[in-house]
C-alpha cells in the first residue's frame, strides 16, 4: 500500500509538483497518514507554510502563456525529485538502498514520465493556440493532480488505473511522433 501511495502522489507531482506535497502535509498534519521515519518533516508546520505558498505560486505562473511552458521545463528535474521524496517517505520498514531505489525508479520515474507527458501537451497547444489554450491546460493538471493527491490517500488501488492512464497517454504520444517522423522524412525524398 505504501508503495502504491507514493507512486500516486508521485504520478500526481508531474502535474503539479508541489500540489502533492501540499496534500501529504495537510493529510499528516490530521493524521490520516503516518510517513516513514526522517520524513516527518512533510507534516511540520514550516512545510506546511512553505508547501502552502509554493502551490499558490506554482498554481498562478501556469496561467502566464509562454511563461508557463517555461516553468513547466523547469519543473520537470524538480517534479522527479518530488516524486522520489514522495515515494520515499511512505516506505518506511525497508533497506533504505531499497527504499531509495523504488522512490527514485518507481517514483522519480512516474514523475518525469507524468511531466513529460503534460510538457508535450502545454508544448503543442502553444503551437496551435499561441497560449491561450494553455489555460485550459493549466486547469486540467491542477484538477487532475489535487483530485489524483486526494484519492491516492484514500483509494490507493485507483492508483494502477492512473498511472495504466498516464502510462498509454506517454506511449501513444511517442508512437504518434515516431509516426510523424517517419511522414515527415518520407515527403523529404
Amino acid at each position: 500500500m505504501a508503495i502504491l501511495i507514493g507512486i500516486g502522489l508521485s504520478a500526481s507531482a508531474g502535474f503539479r509538483v508541489f500540489t502533492p506535497l501540499l496534500i501529504t502535509s495537510l493529510a499528516t498534519k490530521a493524521s490520516w497518514v503516518t510517513l516513514a521515519t526522517n520524513f516527518e518533516w512533510i507534516g511540520s508546520t514550516p512545510a506546511l507554510i512553505a508547501f502552502s505558498i509554493a502551490t499558490v505560486l506554482e498554481i498562478c505562473i501556469y496561467y502566464i502563456p509562454f511563461i508557463d511552458s517555461f516553468m513547466k521545463t523547469i519543473a520537470t528535474p524538480v517534479a522527479v525529485i518530488a516524486g522520489s521524496i514522495l515515494t520515499a517517505s511512505f516506505i518506511g520498514e525497508l533497506d533504505s538502498f531499497l527504499t531509495w531505489s523504488i522512490s527514485i525508479i518507481g517514483g522519480g520515474g512516474v514523475a518525469s514520465i507524468t511531466q513529460l507527458t503534460t510538457l508535450a501537451a502545454r508544448s503543442t497547444s502553444t503551437f496551435v493556440t499561441g497560449g491561450i489554450g494553455n489555460i485550459l491546460i493549466s486547469i486540467v493538471e491542477g484538477i487532475v493532480s489535487l483530485v489524483m493527491s486526494i484519492l491516492t490517500l484514500l483509494l490507493p488501488f485507483v492508483v494502477i488505473i492512473f498511472v495504466s492512464i498516464i502510462l498509454f497517454v506517454f506511449i501513444k504520444g511517442i508512437c504518434l511522433l515516431k509516426r510523424g517522423k517517419k511522414v515527415v522524412k518520407s515527403s523529404m525524398v
